[in-house]
């Protein structure tokens, strides 16, 4: 049966490539050759047409791809009370290309959300789509796992247990906010639980003198303070992946390692988890999963535009079925198409002809 809650059993992360128009007027933005009104105006038109392209293909759940973005995670850490966005020297390394180094640091007590743009960026999808309008937005451990102590001075927060509970509560007033806002659709765009199934970025960790295996459950609590209050009719998922910049990543390992805390220490409807390789494991951990959460398996790529076969997907999914329900399932791509701005290689029908895969497969899986 279809679902008529998200998720949807033809769903997508949220994130679409960048038309060459909002390209083109982000470039001339950045040189000073146009205002920021003039910036804005682009980017709603290309946002009502994305919306339009989703609806047509079948998507019961629509967002701005992010195309109001540069980032998927700073462009909101970096909006936040008490965090400030910079330039400097990155510590996680992608596998191929480097994006832009931009960092990000606490420069007073959280805890406080005194408003944040991207609540106006949801209520602009919302008033201009009929189906159900889904907001994304960075996990709070995105604020911490990158950069440890770094970005946390100790004359702000000299106990790191107070910074943990400040943006949890930071994060528990922006989801609220969003809330009010009429969101009903939220996902916590989470890749920290996934790095840390591999043993590089785990030794980054313990190189700098933090516990690899005490934070997913530090993490864990944040998100569950992120979420407590929040009403009953929202929906709240999570995105996992390995990292997805110009098609490029981060990590490598199986889920294996925090499936128990994933699934049942987070309060968290449903997971949107990577599964386009072998690099993501194998389906196993899938039966730590209770029989009242769902996951969206991300069986078909965003980093290149080679089209998945429909039996092939299908066998794929017909394996998971060994260790979850068919009707705990979904379908979706396993990450966005553009993670930042630059995007991923592959071209804009690419992209959406696997959306559409992904919403044909769907009905004839679940009619």
């Amino acid at each position: 049966m279809q679902r008529k809650t998200p998720p949807f059993r033809a769903d997508h992360v949220g994130s679409l490539l960048r038309p060459p128009a909002l390209k083109a007027a982000r470039a001339k933005r950045e040189q000073g050759e146009i205002g920021a009104d003039e910036l804005k105006q682009t980017e709603d038109r290309e946002i009502e047409k994305a919306i339009r392209k989703q609806e047509e293909i079948g998507l019961h759940a629509v967002t701005d791809g992010e195309f109001r973005r540069a980032f998927w995670n700073y462009d909101f850490l970096g909006k936040l009370d008490g965090v400030e966005a910079y330039l400097g020297e990155r510590k996680i390394k992608f596998q191929g290309a480097q994006p832009r180094p931009m960092m990000l640091r606490v420069i007073d007590k959280l805890g406080s959300f005194t408003g944040h743009p991207m609540i106006e960026h949801f209520k602009f999808v919302q008033s201009h789509t009929e189906r159900m309008a889904k907001m994304t937005i960075p996990s709070p451990s995105s604020l911490h796992f990158r950069y440890g102590r770094d970005a946390v001075p100790e004359a702000i927060y000299p106990v790191m247990d107070d910074f943990y509970r400040d943006l949890g509560s930071t994060y528990r007033n922006a989801t609220r906010a969003f809330a009010e806002a009429g969101c009903r659709y939220l996902q916590l765009d989470e890749v920290n639980f996934t790095y840390l199934c591999d043993p590089k970025p785990r030794e980054v960790v313990a190189n700098r003198g933090e516990d690899p295996q005490a934070l997913p459950h530090i993490y864990a609590g944040m998100i569950n303070a992120a979420v407590s209050d929040l009403p009953d009719d929202m929906a709240v998922t999570m995105h996992l992946c390995r990292g997805n910049f110009r098609s490029s990543f981060v990590a490598s390992g199986g889920y294996e390692p925090v499936a128990e805390i994933l699934f049942n220490e987070l309060n968290i409807n449903a997971y949107f988890m990577e599964y386009d390789t072998a690099r993501a494991g194998g389906f196993e951990p899938l039966r730590l999963v209770p029989k009242d959460k769902v996951v969206v398996l991300g069986l078909v790529t965003s980093k290149s535009g080679a089209l998945e076969s429909k039996d092939e997907l299908k066998r794929r999914l017909e394996e998971a079925t060994k260790f979850i329900a068919l009707d705990q399932l979904c379908l979706s791509p396993q990450c966005g198409f553009a993670s930042s701005e630059e995007g991923n290689i592959l071209s804009e029908d690419e992209q959406w002809a696997k959306l559409e895969t992904v919403v044909a497969l769907a009905e004839e899986v679940w009619g």
